[in-house]
């Protein structure tokens, strides 16, 4: 099964292209480079995406959830080597399947 996070990327995202400040990102974790995984970002904002944006932004990437899966949040600490205050990190994870495997489009 493969797995999607999506995670607030407080300082601004690199990869697949920079932004200037904080903004969500999903991606799609698989075997390989990191730098190979489908990834989606949404602009600079830190408001959290909708259900719907989610489903939008995993069906460009060319996937979906998986049947019966849900959104799973996680909440911890950010990492302390960041230029700014330690803030509160969220993590969302769910697992996905391709488009077409026997699924709604």
């Amino acid at each position: 099964m493969l797995g999607a996070r999506l995670a607030l990327r407080c300082c601004g995202a690199t990869y697949p292209q920079r932004t200037a400040g904080p903004c969500w990102q999903l991606y799609v974790a698989q075997t390989g480079p990191v730098s190979e995984w489908p990834a989606y970002t949404w602009p600079t904002s830190e408001a959290v995406p909708t259900c719907e944006a989610r489903k939008a932004a995993l069906a460009s990437l060319g996937f979906t959830l998986a049947e019966g899966a849900e959104w799973e949040w996680t909440e911890g600490a950010g990492p302390e080597y960041h230029p700014h205050p330690v803030r509160v990190s969220l993590l969302a994870a769910a697992d996905v399947q391709p488009l077409g495997n026997g699924v709604d489009e």
